[in-house]
């Protein structure tokens, strides 16, 4: 079964059964023994080794991952904190004086998630917890909340060059080659991640929702901000007990912000005489966000104690609540890494790779539109952005050689990137949508199945447009046609739900 296509059976019954049932930790579970099954022979000593050992316990004791979880246990705690002692309550009341309408408080999620474009976790949680208190009382509902966070977390992070992601992008580029070089190139062409982010504007500008989306919205409309009836976190666990400012929630975002800055051009050895740039695509994203949020969180304790907004022991309680609040989305996160544990050992990177070699010579100019597609099917299996990166980019470089001067190759590796990014927002088992449902405070099943019909819009809309760019190979050309052709789309889907 290695190196087959059973090797991506597993997650595909772990995110249909997903989907069908609504229920996470079960679904994904069940993904993870069939790959165990699959990996040992069906062997029942053997598939239990490679479930835990090898899966589970591999995966929690990876340092890169046990980072990002202790990136979100001092994110939580931060949360907390800033609910606790009212900055969060304070912040939603100025804002609700200041942005009254339910698209001003849409379009400022989205130019927050904009503005935070260092790393698509930091991004979901912190976008998450600002703009909640605000879209609530705007009535936004919470899976609208989710998409927004999702569709400005990726897509900007994949087009910011000073980010976690062109560091990985950077790292996946061939010897020799300057990565950062062929990560700016490669910007223009990013169809799905550019136009996801004009789908977003307008749909907030013209009102204007579909699908499942729309049931939500309506919903919220009438003082229903979940409309699933097993949402639970209809409240933050910290109930406010300070007197807190705006400033007790702006300060402590802005130090935590400018904390993970530096704290990944360190990790990039900036401090040690690199530049600026160098460092950030050298820099060790896990590590640097550990880092920052601890700087943050010990800055926000001494703030609030010193300026008297919370006592030292309400401070301390909020370590526990932070971590409660993390649980669900560190469990579904270390669920999915297993998962993807199963299809890397099954060989599911070697059959994709082959698939796209065998692909290569009969569609030529169609060949970026194949490796969107090939992208995203492989993120929504696997659940992993940079995991896609790493199995498509040396393969389109091969194919299409950056020494050759070809602009194909430039269109392939920004349709790698692009689909990477579509699958990474279509899958219950990635871990940028477990992250915009736990910044939303949003059931993750919820959150995929509205988001689902947005991104598939614009990856219909993406793939026709890499088919425009590989024959005109002129990225300001295509992505006006692509941009035309997203606009005109909308419109018709507007056009019928007014008729509706």
């Amino acid at each position: 079964m290695q190196g087959t296509f059973w090797s991506l059976v597993p997650a595909i019954v772990a995110i249909v059964l997903a989907l069908l049932t609504k229920e996470a930790y079960s679904s994904l579970f069940i993904g993870i023994i069939m790959g165990g099954l699959f990996f040992s022979g069906f062997h029942f000593t053997g598939t239990l080794t490679h479930i835990f050992k090898e899966g589970l316990v591999a995966q929690l004791s990876d340092p890169y991952n046990v980072g990002i979880l202790v990136f979100l246990v001092f994110l939580g705690i931060i949360v907390s904190l800033m609910n606790k002692a009212g900055g969060s309550t304070a912040f939603g009341k100025w804002a609700a004086d200041h942005v009254k309408s339910r698209v001003g408080v849409q379009l400022a999620t989205i130019l927050l998630g904009i503005l935070i474009f260092i790393d698509d976790y930091f991004n979901c949680l912190t976008v998450g917890s600002v703009m909640r208190p605000v879209t609530d009382r705007q009535k936004v509902s919470r899976a609208k909340l989710a998409y927004l966070i999702d569709s400005t977390a990726a897509p900007v992070c994949i087009i910011a060059p000073i980010s976690s992601w062109a560091a990985a992008v950077s790292g996946f580029a061939p010897e020799g080659t300057n990565g950062l070089l062929l990560f700016i190139r490669a910007i223009p062409y990013n169809y799905y991640a550019i136009l996801t982010i004009i789908m977003m504007v307008f749909l907030a500008v013209f009102k204007l929702d579909y699908g499942p989306m729309a049931i939500h919205e309506e919903n919220a409309k009438k003082g229903d901000l979940f409309t699933v009836a097993t949402q639970n976190d209809r409240t933050d666990s910290s109930a406010v007990v300070g007197n807190g400012k705006v400033i007790d929630l702006v300060l402590p975002i802005i130090v935590l912000i400018v904390s993970c800055v530096i704290g990944m051009i360190y990790t990039g050895g900036f401090f040690s005489g690199e530049s600026f740039i160098n460092s950030f695509a050298n820099s060790d994203a896990s590590v640097g966000l550990v880092l920052g949020s601890f700087g943050g969180l010990v800055v926000t304790f001494v703030f609030y104690i010193v300026r008297r907004v919370l006592p030292f022991k309400e401070c301390m309680s909020c370590i526990t609540e932070g971590f409660k609040a993390m649980v669900p989305a560190i469990t579904i996160l270390a669920l999915a890494w297993t998962l993807k544990g199963m299809t890397d050992s099954l060989g599911a990177a070697s059959y994709v790779a082959g698939i796209v070699a065998k692909t290569a010579g009969g569609l030529l100019y169609f060949l970026p539109a194949v490796v969107f597609v090939i992208a995203c099917l492989l993120a929504f299996a696997t659940g992993t952005s940079w995991g896609t990166f790493g199995i498509l980019i040396p393969i389109t470089l091969n194919v299409f050689p950056l020494s050759d001067g070809n602009p194909l190759s430039i269109i392939c590796v920004s349709a790698c990137m692009a689909g990477a990014v579509c699958g990474d927002h279509c899958s219950p088992i990635s871990d940028t949508t477990i992250m915009s449902s736990a910044g939303a405070k949003c059931d993750h099943l919820t959150h995929v199945s509205t988001q689902l019909q947005y991104a598939i819009s614009v990856a219909i809309v993406s793939f026709v447009t890499y088919i425009i760019a590989a024959f005109i190979k002129n990225a300001a050309v295509s992505l006006f046609i692509g941009i035309v052709l997203m606009i005109a789309f909308l419109s018709v889907v507007k056009k019928i739900s007014a008729k509706k």
